[in-house]
């Protein structure tokens, strides 16, 4: 029909076709057992969080807020995306309708985005405490750290919304396969028969954005931090709070970038190097990040402990 916007070669499909891994078809077993233990570690690490944070009522502060909703973008992120690749490693289930995928395109990128956000805001967080921290509380208040939140949301929706905007209005014409796990949106744009350059260009530029204003701030953060306390008695204690959100900023934007940029530009990279770097990218923090802040961060370790022993555990 021509005022329908996917123009499908059989005329009866309304569903794409998800890969899942190319080359790597032949371990469904063993590619499924991966991913699946990597989301139970994601949601039961992101839960506890959520679950201390919300029954210990001394941890209130701004960074433990700023914690929760870095745990809840998390479990969103990977729930969005590994139960539909258990469907297709375990049960060969690889059909998505295209609302599903569009949607679950949505998800992704703006959870992306968001967690990018958050990362920024646990940096000025640890700017502020560390170097103005008489100020801290008056500073991060309750309404300043849901405003933080509320920008947050807002910037990725309007990152969002235009992309997907130009997605949906594609034509697909040609083959409704989708070389990947889940529904990429370069991945999908490629299978249109309109020139994808704008949409492409768009991406690249909006996410290098985020990215590069993002990055640009958090090392200025940290850069403004390390000239407060070098040379203090406080600066191995500082080094100490600081260094799990580093870890974890270099564990998301790291990827992150290759990711981009190879989903863009490296033609010379294989298919199956591109899908496992961007699942790699959308996962490993999210499966990582509880760890490392439940065994880094001083408050939550212990409150932790109180949660599995019942009893007050000192430092």
């Amino acid at each position: 029909m021509a005022s329908d916007p996917f123009n499908y070669p059989n005329g009866s499909s309304s569903s794409f076709i998800l890969v899942g891994v190319p080359t790597l078809e032949a371990f469904p077993i063993c590619l499924g057992i991966l991913f699946c233990s990597a989301y139970i570690i994601a949601l039961v690490g992101n839960g506890v969080v959520l679950l201390v944070i919300g029954l210990d009522k001394s941890l209130r502060d701004p960074i433990h807020c700023f914690l929760c909703m870095l745990a809840v973008i998390d479990v969103v992120m990977v729930t969005s995306i590994i139960p539909k690749m258990l469907s297709i490693f375990w049960l060969n289930s690889t059909e998505i309708g295209y609302v599903a995928c569009f949607v679950q395109m949505f998800l992704v990128h703006s959870a992306t985005s968001e967690e990018s956000g958050v990362l920024l805001a646990m940096a000025f967080d640890r700017y502020i405490a560390i170097c103005h921290p008489l100020r801290y509380q008056r500073i991060l208040n309750h309404q300043t750290i849901a405003q933080i939140g509320l920008a947050i949301m807002v910037r990725a929706l309007l990152f969002i919304v235009p992309l997907a905007g130009m997605v949906t209005k594609l034509p697909y014409c040609r083959s409704l396969v989708v070389p990947h796990s889940y529904c990429e949106h370069m991945a999908v744009v490629k299978l249109a028969c309109a020139d994808p350059r704008p949409i492409r260009f768009y991406c690249v530029s909006m996410s290098s954005l985020i990215v590069g204003m993002d990055m640009a701030f958090i090392a200025v953060s940290y850069g403004m931090i390390l000239k407060v306390v070098l040379g203090k008695k406080s600066c191995w204690k500082a080094f100490r709070t600081c260094g799990c959100h580093i870890c974890v900023m270099m564990l998301y934007y790291i990827p992150g970038i290759v990711s981009i940029y190879a989903q863009q530009f490296g033609s010379s990279i294989s298919v199956r190097a591109q899908v496992l770097l961007a699942d790699l990218y959308l996962i490993l923090p999210a499966m990582l990040n509880p760890i490392i802040y439940s065994m880094r961060t001083k408050q939550i370790h212990q409150a932790v402990l109180r949660m599995l022993f019942s009893r007050k555990v000192h430092a």
